[in-house]
């Protein structure tokens, strides 16, 4: 049975929840290899809305095991606020599973994330504040806590020391703040060991032996590529590989094992936070699909920069990534437009790139070559075949697929679970022998 990776293949926000619920009742463990919670899952099932942020979406899906493993960076406060949340709502969270190398976001990694963006003024990257970035630089630079440390009260404090006496000169100096008391930072996070100790494990091992019993393993990546801190729009980007890549360093299971990635691609674009966007709308089109397409985060509530489908980052992302399918998700916010600009190709001072420039100044100045394709009115929220959808969809949908470096196997046609439409099987069981 198949490892299969699910990445999202623009600037995130494409509907990477949606996909992983279609396929839960199929997979027997849902992981989150990358990110904290500064990105958000929206599922819909029924009439019931859940909002995750640090929780793998696979624990709404009964049966399914849901993992964080060591590439995430963990804010425990925000842990048990999201299980507290869905227990109250009847939702069985007692298969999650922790790494215990995952990371731990600390009060100071919140405190130093506010006061430095705020402190880079007009060269604001857009972080969420919520202390991812100081998180993974505190675990480059040696200096971080881990999940295990919060078992051994010696270690911990030896950690929080060595940490806090590198920060509060930098908080106290540099930035006027007041300076954090190791005995604080040791007591609050001693204060989760009990109830953290029967969820944490050996992931990378329970992943590994799961694979090779037969079963299925989803991995879920937070952000998305153009996010990512190698391959994104940096310095624009998350903390962390939220590429397919990411998905081995991410938990342990190695590259060799992974059958299938599944790359999710709105049918239009969107961003949230500085950086580059080439085909970002200003206008009345950019209000439409923010209405339409109920763009506001997830997990900031910030309102989402609107653009039209970017096919060269959708060729980029299927070589960075090895996209095998794509899920095309939105495409009924598109509904009710008489026509439906794609970028095509960039132009920058006169020259024409096909692909994602390499140099950040000429992304920078990309500007998008458009070609316009008819659209529709139809209603095609009730489609659950490629037929049901009127021609002119039909026709967006093919040409899209046709530059975007890989096949459109699902797309999604509505908010609810089961407005999907379905041309091949995202685990491959219709792919010829």
């Amino acid at each position: 049975m198949p490892a299969i990776v699910l990445i999202g293949a623009q600037w995130g926000d494409e509907g990477k929840g949606k996909a992983t619920d279609l396929l839960g009742s199929r997979v027997d463990y849902v992981v989150k290899f990358n990110g904290g919670n500064n990105a958000g899952h929206t599922v819909v099932i029924g009439t019931q809305k859940y909002a995750l942020h640090l929780l793998p979406s696979g624990i709404l899906t009964p049966n399914v095991t849901p993992v964080i493993t060591n590439g995430v960076v963990v804010d425990i406060e925000v842990l048990f606020h999201e299980l507290e949340a869905l227990i109250s709502r009847g939702v069985d969270v007692s298969r999650l599973l922790i790494s215990a190398n995952a990371h731990v976001i600390t009060a100071y990694h919140r405190t130093l994330d506010k006061v430095t963006e705020r402190f880079l003024g007009k060269r604001q990257i857009g972080t969420t504040g919520r202390g991812i970035g100081p998180a993974y630089a505190d675990k480059i630079n040696r200096l971080g806590i881990r999940i295990q440390d919060l078992f051994d009260e010696n270690i911990l404090r030896q950690k929080v020391e060595g940490a806090l006496e590198q920060k509060n000169h930098l908080l106290v100096k540099v930035y006027n703040r007041r300076a954090i008391l190791v005995d604080d930072i040791v007591a609050d996070l001693l204060s989760y060991a009990d109830r953290l100790r029967p969820m944490v494990a050996d992931t990378s091992l329970v992943l590994n032996q799961a694979l090779d019993a037969g079963k299925t393993v989803l991995f879920e990546g937070g952000q998305a590529t153009m996010l990512d801190v190698d391959h994104g729009t940096y310095p624009f980007v998350t903390s962390s590989n939220a590429t397919s890549g990411g998905a081995a360093t991410g938990s342990g299971v190695a590259p060799n094992r992974i059958d299938r990635v599944i790359g999710i691609v709105k049918a239009y674009t969107t961003r949230v936070g500085s950086g580059p966007f080439p085909t970002e709308l200003f206008d009345e089109s950019g209000e439409f699909l923010r209405a339409n397409g109920f763009e506001f985060g997830t997990t900031t509530g910030r309102p989402r920069r609107c653009g039209w489908y970017d096919a060269p980052i959708a060729r980029y992302s299927a070589r960075i990534n090895g996209v095998t399918d794509y899920v095309l998700t939105k495409l009924d916010v598109l509904t009710g437009l008489s026509t439906i600009p794609v970028c095509v190709a960039y132009d920058v001072d006169g020259v024409r790139f096909d692909e994602v420039p390499v140099s950040q100044s000429d992304f920078h100045h990309a500007v998008p070559i458009y070609e316009e394709f008819p659209g529709w009115t139809e209603d095609i929220t009730g489609a659950r075949t490629f037929d049901d959808l009127p021609v002119n969809a039909q026709n967006y949908v093919l040409a899209v697929e046709a530059m975007s470096g890989s096949r459109i196997s699902a797309i999604g046609v509505g908010p609810g679970r089961e407005a999907i439409v379905v041309r091949h099987d995202l685990l491959g069981a219709d792919d010829p022998a």
